[in-house]
């Protein structure tokens, strides 16, 4: 597939002052949080700790809680810093746009700071907490919770993602990798990152706001041949791929948990430059895979 055209300058502007900040963990809802848990304990190697209502699941680079609520939403996100001069500055940027957050320890984190987007989805940045399972022996499973599947992006749907966007670069200071434009103009989808890894958060158009999926990066084309034996292996049918995106170049697999997320785990994604123009992509099946079938689901 032929590559994007970039544009001469970001569509919002790359900050100066970019947060650096990496994907923690996920709280997502669910109606039955015990059978999701083992879902993601049979095929990940989620070892699992109750907590009152919710299940807090852990293995090597990834962390989930499982909290009651509907399908497909998404409780919090939450994003490690680097250090407390890192979340100084995040805390200044929030007071200088005069977004209301909260500060203070969270269970994942000794110090930070909660903010909700435009969508009232939350998202919490602070000083990551060592492992809340330490210790704790596995289960079936269990030998697939050293495999390498670090937690890495979180992707959202919105009926009005152009509000998301601006609230992650313009409050948050994330910077804009690229979009997917429709043939009006419109953008469909827009990549965001806080690293030199292409994305760590995604949001696409949709008429309704929720979560779409959340992602692992392994480490190679052979580990994603793995990851699709290890779900065969748990009868769990791959949904979509393997195939390679065309924004971010990566290869990817897609699973469906219980509760409808996709769950996708990736490879060799795109690594940019900071001054990296922003590309645009054209909405089509090809942007999505450039082997074969995307699912345009805005």
């Amino acid at each position: 597939m032929e590559p994007a055209q970039h544009a001469a300058a970001s569509r919002w502007g790359r900050p100066s002052d970019a947060v650096a900040a990496s994907l923690h963990y996920l709280e997502l809802g669910c109606p039955d949080p015990a059978a999701t848990a083992d879902f993601y304990r049979r095929t990940m190697g989620y070892r699992l700790e109750s907590h009152g209502d919710h299940l807090i699941a852990e293995a090597r680079d990834r962390r989930l809680i499982f909290s009651p609520g509907p399908a497909k939403t998404l409780v919090s996100a939450g994003y490690a810093l680097p250090d407390g001069t890192e979340l100084a500055r995040l805390r200044a940027r929030l007071t200088a746009a005069g977004w209301a957050a909260v500060d203070g320890p969270t269970p994942m984190f000794t110090d930070a700071v909660t903010v909700a987007d435009p969508d009232g989805n939350r998202f919490v940045f602070g000083l990551a907490q060592p492992s809340l399972l330490a210790g704790q022996a596995g289960a079936e499973g269990a030998e697939t919770g050293d495999w390498p599947a670090r937690l890495q992006h979180v992707v959202i749907a919105s009926r009005d993602p152009a509000r998301i966007v601006r609230f992650f670069i313009e409050v948050l200071g994330f910077t804009l990798s690229d979009d997917v434009v429709d043939g009006e103009g419109g953008v469909r989808t827009s990549f965001l990152r806080c690293s030199h890894e292409h994305h760590s958060f995604a949001v696409f158009k949709a008429p309704e706001n929720r979560l779409d999926h959340h992602c692992y990066e392994t480490t190679d084309w052979n580990m994603i041949r793995d990851w699709c034996d290890r779900m065969a292996a748990q009868h769990v049918r791959v949904q979509w791929g393997p195939g390679r995106h065309g924004p971010g170049n990566n290869l990817f697999m897609f699973v469906h948990d219980p509760d409808g997320n996709w769950v996708e785990i990736s490879a060799e994604l795109e690594i940019i430059a900071p001054d990296r123009p922003v590309g645009r992509w054209p909405h089509e099946q090809r942007t999505l895979n450039s082997w074969g079938q995307g699912l345009l689901r805005s």
